[in-house]
């Protein structure tokens, strides 16, 4: 017997219900030697779903498999390879937003840096949705859809963005799956060199490497399942299973046809024959036969739907769309007519549908004789094979000093080392302090805090990044980011630009900057804005704090627009206030000195010389209005201001003001005063009363002639 003793690999398929093992040699890229086979089935059930449960009852069947090939090939095995269930991965599907802090040009590593932190997040999403937590392995992932800012685009490199996003979705092996088939072969004296995935094991054979450029789906129609992989770009992008294969369609025979289950999967298999009739005996003990034309028939609907499910699942992994070809293998593809269902479901050529089972062994030479090239060994010798790839296996990296176990999906970076010791991603990118959002004059505003400093990454002793690429045996050091410093905001800085706001002061048009608001309260300078502060420019202030900003002190009343007002009372925009100063008994050219002295805001006289000042009052009155009907005290001298001089201080402009409900409109003026109005608006003459008393009010305040009116003011002139 030829068995190439020296370069014998021993792989072993470690099933549910059996362990299969080869033990072969490569010849060439196209050849492979199967030198011996053995199957040994479970005697309990010690593995459900491709998990063990009871690893001493898998490793005494291991062991049993492992004595049968020695003995026929009379060497010892120390070393195996194998692989893990395909039922037992986990797919997730997320979305993943990335910030690029900024307008810039999308390329390749912000792509992938994106892509890596999608991978993370769909872990997450496992991780918390399965009880007990658990850890896992990546073992593939596919973007299903790009997007730029929030529109959905094909490929984002080169276009220039400040966000970018993707659907991606990724396959995970969990981690005690694989503890659990290192932990039963170490029992059994065997040393795993090489681990890989089942469904990688039957690409190896069904799809070599020159066609996985292609976009092409793999499906392996079992009894109870129906496993699916998708390859582009050179390799497995996207793993996914349904849980109906052909028991389903073996149920349907027997619900027709009224037999048990191996009488209808004797039936089901016939089809595959020539016989134009088929015979059985059902439950009652009757023989019957049928047209193998009209089984086909019985079977037609359920084996549209089982087509139509793996397509939908096909075109979910392969991001909405179908392949380029799909193969399946397995003995639950070979009824006919479902390779043309399954092309119907997807919208592709019948023909780009194709049947590989046994024929995928054509380049397997089998040294022992009467073995059947049965789909069953496929997936063993595909083990075998895939050590010689040596992709898409586990390998061993040093990570921080840590030993530790990676799933190679041909890939690997830095980033899935970081990930796989547990490292936080987001240490592994520069970290802005945190950021103060706060609302001013009702917009939003966010200040970032300051940048941090990226991670430093060497790989085996050179600078590297995190997209890297690593390899067998790579000795990683990761050293942190750092998080920039924190935001500040001062009110101060707020204030900076903020309009100034102006009153009438004793007949002197002062101005002062507009007072901040915090959530309602006023600010001092030194004061820092806080997450969440709404902050507002008042439109006011009170007549007290005016006086404090001035820094000035009055004597006697305060009046606001001629209305005796207390120093809590506001006083808006080109209000009037009036009050005497304190030590001072001069009429209003020495109160104006003052003010300038005391407060440094520029106050000019602005009375028109049309406008006459009540004696030690400072305000303004009209000459040819009788003083109880201008408003001024009953009594009081009405006297002429011959110092008062006009001084412009905006253009000439036109304004309209609402008199009594009536739009008015006022014209070639660059300050406008009530007393303007009983110009053009005739339904009120001071003259010619009409009641005891007169209502003079703006904008809903009691008012005097010599008030100043703006664009839109609401003025009421009537009598009582």
């Amino acid at each position: 017997m030829d068995t190439g003793k020296e370069n014998l690999i021993f792989g072993l398929d470690i099933g549910t219900r059996s362990v299969v093992g080869t033990v072969g040699y490569r010849t060439s890229a196209r050849e492979f030697v199967a030198v011996a086979q053995s199957v040994r089935f479970h005697q309990t059930r010690a593995m459900l779903d491709g998990q063990i449960h009871d690893i001493g009852a898998v490793a005494a069947t291991i062991g049993e498999v492992k004595r049968e090939l020695e003995n026929k090939i009379k060497k010892r095995l120390t070393g195996v390879c194998i692989a893990a269930a395909g039922r037992v991965l986990k797919t997730r599907q997320v979305r993943i937003d990335y910030d690029l802090e900024g307008e810039a040009v999308i390329d390749n590593g912000m792509i992938h840096t994106m892509e890596l932190m999608g991978v993370e997040k769909a872990s997450d999403v496992l991780r918390r949705e399965e009880k007990g937590g658990g850890n896992y392995f990546c073992v593939g992932y596919s973007v299903t859809k790009y997007y730029l800012g929030d529109v959905a685009i094909m490929n984002l490199e080169g276009h220039k963005g400040t966000a970018i996003g993707a659907d991606l979705l990724a396959t995970f092996l969990p981690r005690d799956v694989t503890d659990g088939l290192y932990a039963a072969t170490d029992r059994a004296g065997l040393e795993v060199i090489n681990l890989t995935l089942e469904p990688i094991a039957a690409i190896n054979i069904a799809i070599p490497q020159k066609f996985r450029l292609l976009n092409l789906a793999l499906v392996d129609v079992g009894a109870g399942t129906s496993d699916i992989c998708i390859t582009s770009d050179g390799s497995v992008t996207a793993y996914g299973m349904i849980p109906r294969a052909g028991d389903f369609i073996t149920e349907a025979v027997m619900q027709k046809y009224l037999v048990e289950f191996a009488t209808a999967e004797d039936m089901k298999i016939a089809l595959s024959g020539k016989k134009k009739k088929i015979t059985y005996k059902d439950i009652i003990g009757a023989k019957n036969g049928v047209a193998a034309d009209d089984l086909k028939a019985s079977i037609a609907d359920p084996l549209k739907e089982l087509a139509k499910l793996i397509a939908d699942k096909i075109k979910e992994l392969n991001g909405g769309k179908s392949p380029s070809a799909v193969f399946l293998v397995g003995g639950g593809g070979k009824t006919p007519g479902f390779t043309d269902m399954i092309a119907a479901a997807l919208k592709i050529p019948s023909e780009r549908v194709a049947l590989r089972g046994a024929e995928v062994l054509s380049e397997v030479r089998f040294v022992e004789e009467n073995i059947k090239k049965d789909p069953m060994l496929v997936t063993p010798i595909g083990i075998c094979l895939n050590y010689y790839e040596q992709n898409n296996n586990f390998i061993f990296a040093r990570v921080n000093g840590e030993l530790l176990r990676l799933y190679d999906n041909g890939h690997l970076t830095v980033m899935d080392a970081a990930m796989g010791i547990g490292i936080d991603t987001s240490s592994l990118f520069p970290r802005r302090g945190d950021g103060v959002s706060f609302t001013f004059n009702g917009k939003s505003r966010l200040v970032r805090g300051e940048a941090g400093e990226g991670a430093v990454i060497k790989v085996n002793g050179q600078p590297g990044s995190i997209a890297t690429p690593i390899v067998r045996g790579d000795e990683i050091i990761i050293t942190p980011s750092t998080k920039g410093t924190p935001a500040e905001v001062s009110v101060e800085s707020l204030a900076e630009g903020a309009r100034s706001i102006c009153f009438n002061v004793n007949g002197h048009k002062v101005a002062a900057p507009r007072l901040l608001l915090v959530n309602g309260k006023e600010a001092g300078p030194d004061m820092s804005v806080n997450n969440g502060d709404v902050i507002e420019e008042a439109d006011y202030y009170t007549a007290g704090r005016l006086l404090e900003y001035m820094d000035v002190e009055a004597v006697g009343t305060i009046s606001i627009n001629n209305v005796p007002a207390l120093k809590e009372d506001r006083v808006y925009e080109n209000f009037t206030i009036d009050f005497e100063l304190a030590g001072e008994d001069s009429p209003l050219d020495n109160q104006a000195e003052m003010l300038q002295d005391v407060s440094g805001v520029v106050a000019e006289d602005t009375t028109p010389d049309n406008v006459k000042t009540v004696e030690n009052s400072g305000i303004g009155r009209l000459k040819d209005i009788p003083a109880a009907e201008a408003g001024a005290p009953v009594g009081e001298q009405v006297v002429e201001d011959e110092t008062a001089k006009p001084t412009p201080t905006q253009a000439i402009h036109d304004i309209t003001v609402v008199v009594n409900n009536t739009p008015v409109a006022l014209r070639g003026k660059d300050i406008y005063r009530l007393v303007d109005v009983l110009d053009v608006y005739p339904g009120f003459d001071p003259k010619n009363p009409k009641g005891n008393s007169a209502i003079i009010r703006i904008n809903g305040e009691n008012s005097g002639f010599i008030n100043e009116i703006t664009q839109g003011d609401r003025i009421e002139l009537l009598w009582e």
